[in-house]
């Protein structure tokens, strides 16, 4: 489904992307529902209904509050890794459904509120903060593997360790030198945009772990089985729902360097 994917996402523009982002969005609002332990189809066919209808009323407001969203969403994910790095001792604060589906909205919502205004502000953006994320994967797994040592959250995901992590931020580091000194920027911009990277990065690492924790919590393997053999949208997007409202809330930064 990749070909199709990075066709959405960077063949489509205005009301076109904002519909596909939708779509993938609402995939995974649908198996947000199981990982916050609704009961039965309905009930989850009614939250992605909310979800569905924040989006358009954002979208009809021309995304006005769209910085207030990632905003949100970003302290969201400080809240997230407050119970990530707590967990199992604080599963009692983030376990009740309710909870679970609040969260769902502040990962969910702005990750597509994210992906249109990077898309909007050039595809270069949103090409930038997804080789991040693959890279972060890509030197993660070959330096795991290598080096790997030191658990990173065991009770949460037991294969990542800390020098897994440090091969990720190596790899996106060197990304954004390349990338800086393609677009020949200034020293200064360009430690800027390594700094933000790596922050990136380890929301990337957060979100992946988010998702093992309530899945651990659920007793499932997969978020679904919409891509069969591949899990499903959230075991795709874990990663991209943290780094793409962080990266998008603070890329501004680098426009003006």
């Amino acid at each position: 489904m990749a070909p199709l994917a990075l066709l959405g996402l960077f063949g489509l523009q205005g009301g076109a992307f904002a519909a596909f982002t939708a779509f993938i969005v609402l995939l995974a609002g649908w198996e947000w529902g199981n990982l916050s332990g609704l009961p039965g189809r309905a009930t989850r066919g009614v939250a992605v209904a909310v979800l569905g209808g924040a989006m358009l009323t954002l979208w009809l407001a021309d995304l006005a509050t769209s910085t207030a969203i990632l905003a949100v969403g970003v302290v969201g994910w400080v809240i997230n890794l407050w119970w990530v790095t707590g967990h199992p001792e604080r599963q009692a604060q983030w376990s009740p459904t309710a909870v679970r589906l609040a969260m769902g909205l502040w990962v969910l919502l702005p990750t597509w509120v994210g992906f249109n205004l990077l898309r909007e502000s050039g595809a270069v953006w949103l090409l930038f903060v997804l080789l991040v994320v693959w890279g972060a994967d890509i030197g993660a797994y070959f330096c795991g593997r290598a080096f790997g040592r030191r658990k990173l959250a065991p009770k949460v995901s037991p294969a990542k360790s800390w020098e897994g992590v440090y091969g990720g931020m190596a790899v996106t580091a060197s990304l954004a030198v390349a990338f800086a000194l393609a677009h020949h920027w200034s020293p200064g911009a360009t430690l800027l945009l390594v700094v933000l990277t790596l922050i990136v990065t380890m929301a990337s690492v957060l979100g992946d772990l988010l998702e093992s924790m309530l899945k651990r919590h659920r007793g499932i393997k997969d978020s679904s089985q919409l891509l069969p053999g591949h899990g499903g949208v959230m075991d795709r997007i874990d990663s991209l729902t943290a780094a793409v409202p962080c990266f998008a809330l603070f890329f501004s930064w680098l426009v003006s360097a």
